[in-house]
């Protein structure tokens, strides 16, 4: 069975179901500055999952993120609102709030919760990280938190549910547990040329709830589709990508018309997009040995750090005020499993140091492939760089 893109035959929507989703995508156009086709096609997708999220086995979270406040986080929100089952829109509930919100009998809820980044910049309180293990845990059906409760002098353990569908608004990056099970939305601020129009409840309310309605029929009547589906995937969507991405994917196959291939499109790219974010420092210093090491099979720990700390463009000559040295070196390869207390010959002396197969499985993990060299290029000149991410 193929999962490429561009095999997926688009599907007769001969009961109109993919035109029920065009017109609620031209209705969120209007009003949401999205950065991209790919991002209005996500959320439409997202919007339609909420009205069916009992018989998905996932629910991902979609995250409006930003480098700066102005850039239509807050809008997406408030749209979302208007076409989604059961909203309950936050910049401060409780958990303990939350917790019961989504035990309510009435159904689940859809989280929406704007400024989320001060969640995660605030400090460890109890209430955050409560928060932070909800939404991550949250999106596998059946997921629960457990918490101790005291009833008189006996304490006592409870199991509350915390599966629901969960919209993110806020500033910069969210933990990375976080963000591996979010459609990631990167927003920006409008071009000048770019037009969109206010958004006013009491004017536009009608039109969304006629797209509510359409949209929650859709669903209602696509159920036996979508439940127990397994839509295809991408290739280059696996893992957790493909937790996140196959409700979206079951919704438009059940869209039929123009959705399947749509929706896969949008899915590679956005996934290609997430992951393309600077390396962690620890990545960072995988590679740039590597770079420094070049073709040799073996260098002392002495020659490793001053390689490391010439290179111009990297962080090592001057890192929290100082140059690395070997402690740093056995603090951060220890968390890869590298070994670093290793006694080595060059030129018949013992030294301290490194082989390269010391860093091998590292490298196969962590790193991609290295770019073959380019014809005429007699070798690596030890800058950073060079470096193929």
């Amino acid at each position: 069975m193929t999962n490429a893109v561009t095999e997926v035959t688009e599907v007769t929507d001969a009961q109109g179901y993919g035109g029920v989703l065009d017109r609620m995508r031209s209705f969120l156009e209007r009003f949401i500055a999205y950065p991209s086709d790919d991002a209005s096609v996500a959320h439409t997708l997202w919007i339609a999952h909420c009205h069916a999220v009992d018989v998905f086995e996932n629910t991902p979270r979609i995250a409006f993120l930003s480098p700066e406040p102005g850039s239509g986080k807050s809008r997406a929100l408030e749209l979302t609102e208007a076409l989604v089952p059961r909203p309950v829109l936050s910049v401060n509930a409780s958990t303990a709030y939350i917790f019961r919100k989504i035990s309510d009998d009435a159904g689940l809820p859809t989280l929406l919760l704007d400024e989320v980044d001060s969640i995660f910049t605030g400090g460890k309180s109890d209430m955050n990280e409560d928060l932070r293990g909800l939404l991550n845990s949250g999106y596998r059906r059946g997921a629960v938190a457990g918490r101790a409760a005291a009833r008189g002098r006996e304490i006592v353990t409870e199991e509350w549910p915390s599966f629901c569908p969960v919209a993110l608004a806020g500033l910069n990056q969210l933990p990375d547990t976080l963000m591996t099970r979010s459609v990631v939305i990167a927003m920006k601020r409008r071009r000048h040329d770019q037009r969109v129009e206010p958004y006013r409840r009491r004017v536009n309310g009608a039109e969304a709830l006629d797209h509510y309605e359409s949209v929650s029929d859709f669903m209602t009547r696509s159920v036996a589709l979508i439940e127990g589906a397994w839509p295809e995937l991408p290739e280059s969507i696996q893992d957790r990508d493909a937790d996140v991405w196959e409700p979206l994917l079951a919704v438009a196959d059940a869209a039929g018309s123009h959705w399947p291939t749509t929706a896969r499109g949008a899915a590679v790219r956005l996934v290609a997009a997430a992951k393309d974010k600077p390396a962690t420092l620890g990545i960072r210093l995988l590679a740039d040995i590597r770079t420094a090491l070049g073709d040799e099979e073996r260098i002392s720990t002495v020659e490793l750090l001053d390689r490391l700390v010439s290179m111009d463009t990297a962080p090592w000559s001057n890192l929290k005020g100082e140059p690395i040295d070997a402690r740093f070196l056995a603090r951060n390869l220890t968390r890869y499993e590298i070994e670093t207390n290793n006694t080595i010959k060059i030129q018949g002396r013992p030294v301290k140091g490194y082989m390269r197969w010391h860093f091998a499985d590292a490298w196969d993990r962590y790193l991609p492939s290295p770019a073959p060299p380019e014809v005429g290029n007699s070798g690596n000149s030890g800058n950073s760089e060079e470096v193929t991410w």
